[in-house]
């Protein structure tokens, strides 16, 4: 018995299954037919030999899919009614969907670049005033007098 290698991805919010070589319904993706897709947050990898589960992802896997075509679910009717004031409301909605096939799956390579950052340490310069240059220019103000 052969046994299909399968992920579980998150993608929007969605957590999909996919396989290899299988083509995947996913929510609406605004690019062009034949364009790579790259799922990057695996939840959960099984491989036929081992499980592997993330925390909260595997990032050490991702894969590549690649869109087939786009399409509309059916329609879903949004009928709204207020009883005994003749108010009727209907609308229609067809959601947006498109069709990827997955292609391959692959681990990241995970680099790591040392770059050296210091902190700054900002000083604050003190400058005394002396007492003597200190002048008040404004007037304290009167209350007015109502009549």
């Amino acid at each position: 018995m052969e046994y299909d290698m399968y992920a579980v991805v998150d993608y929007i919010g969605n957590q999909i299954l996919i396989k290899e070589g299988e083509k995947v319904k996913i929510p609406f993706l605004d690019k062009k037919i034949g364009t790579k897709v790259v799922f990057e947050n695996v939840l959960f990898f099984d491989d036929g030999k081992g499980k592997k589960v993330g925390n909260p992802y595997l990032n050490s896997l991702k894969f590549t899919a690649k869109v087939e075509s786009h399409g509309k679910e059916k329609k879903v009717i949004v009928f709204k009614k207020k009883r005994r004031k003749g108010h009727q409301k209907k609308n229609g909605h067809r959601q947006k969907f498109t069709y990827v096939t997955v292609d391959k799956f692959s681990s990241k390579k995970t680099v790591k670049s040392k770059s050296t950052t210091t902190k700054k340490v900002a000083t604050k310069k003190i400058v005394k005033t002396s007492a003597s240059k200190v002048k008040k220019t404004s007037k304290p103000k009167t209350p007015k007098k109502k009549d």
